[in-house]
C-alpha cells in the first residue's frame, strides 16, 4: 500500500492492508480478541515509555522533533495496527464506532460546561 496521507486513505484501505499483511504471515491464528487487547496495551505502554520521567514541555519536544519523534510514530503505528486488527477480527466498523462514541461523549461532556476543565463526566 502506498502512503497517500490521511486526506486520501480510507479506514477500510488501512484495515485491508493490515489484514493482507497478517494473512500473508498466517498470523490470524494468534489474533484472538484477548491477545489483541493485550498487544494494544503492550504497545501503548511502549509509547508511554518514550515520555516516561520527562515533564510536559520535554514530552512535547520528544513528540515533535528528532529521532524520538520517529519512535513515537512507530509505537503509535503499532497501537493503531493492533486496533485495526482487532476491529477486523470482531467485524467492527471503525468509522461508525468512533463517530458513535464522539456523539455519546458530546452529551457526556457538553461544550458549555467542560471547556478547559478536562474530561470529568458531568452528572
Amino acid at each position: 500500500m502506498t502512503s497517500t496521507g490521511d486526506q486520501h486513505t480510507r479506514v477500510s484501505d488501512l484495515k485491508n492492508a493490515v489484514d493482507a499483511f497478517n494473512t500473508a504471515r498466517d498470523w490470524g491464528q494468534f489474533h484472538s480478541p484477548k491477545n489483541l487487547a493485550m498487544s494494544i496495551a503492550i504497545e501503548a505502554a511502549e509509547l508511554m515509555e518514550l515520555f516516561q520521567w520527562v515533564n510536559n514541555d520535554r514530552a512535547a519536544v520528544i513528540a515533535t522533533t528528532g529521532a524520538r519523534r520517529d519512535q513515537v510514530a512507530e509505537e503509535l503505528a503499532d497501537v493503531l495496527i493492533y486496533c485495526l486488527t482487532l476491529a477486523n477480527q470482531l467485524n467492527l466498523d471503525v468509522s461508525t464506532l468512533v463517530l458513535h462514541k464522539l456523539n455519546a461523549n458530546s452529551s457526556r461532556y457538553p461544550v458549555g460546561q467542560v471547556n478547559g476543565d478536562g474530561p470529568t463526566p458531568q452528572p
